[in-house]
């Protein structure tokens, strides 16, 4: 029997509360009675991001920009969930199409993963789409500045063996896409 439990809550105080972000200080007593304090815990939205493989066999990538590391990232297409998405699925479906111009065919759910379970509360859903093919009357989100890429299979494999995908997240759905596609590369 595991004598870990969860640590009690004895306070929690708002710091801030908007549509991207929920931090709180919080007061937690261990279950030895010490008191740990201050401890922060950052509340976010969920995301969805997926390996996209077109009927082509190509990988949709995008470059962007991420302030945090102040740098243009090779990353996979994905996003938010959000309050109106009725299903994981539907998340990134809406993503895929919004960012890249692309429907798919088959929608696989490869399972979840948390950015930081010691002080974030949400998790990245992994998927895998298959059957890409781009729709001419979509509209784009223009909101972020993203070039979309199509890119051959071992050049999409190069890139990750070379660690250009530097969101950690979305390198755990590359190898969960590679486990699905019996792909996983051992070197």
């Amino acid at each position: 029997m595991s004598s870990i439990n969860k640590w009690k809550l004895l306070q929690s105080e708002q710091l801030v509360k908007d549509q991207w972000a929920d931090v709180r200080k919080n007061s937690y007593q261990k279950n030895d009675g010490s008191v740990i304090e201050p401890f922060y815990v950052y509340g976010f939205p969920d995301y969805a991001t997926a390996v996209a493989i077109t009927k082509k066999g190509t990988v949709i990538v995008e470059k962007i920009y991420r302030p945090g590391l102040d740098t243009v990232a090779l990353e996979l297409p994905g996003g938010c969930v959000d309050s109106t998405d009725t299903m994981l699925e539907s998340a990134i479906e809406r993503e895929l199409l919004e960012e890249t111009g692309y429907q798919f065919e088959e929608i696989i759910y490869l399972g979840k993963v948390s950015p930081n379970p010691t002080t974030n509360t949400n998790v990245m859903h992994m998927f895998l789409a298959t059957g890409g093919e781009e729709d001419p009357t979509a509209v784009r989100d223009t909101e972020e500045e993203v070039e979309v890429i199509e890119m051959e299979w071992d050049d999409f494999i190069t890139q990750f063996k070379e660690q250009k995908f530097i969101q950690s997240m979305q390198t755990c759905t590359i190898l969960y896409a590679l486990m699905r596609l019996n792909k996983l590369i051992v070197y």
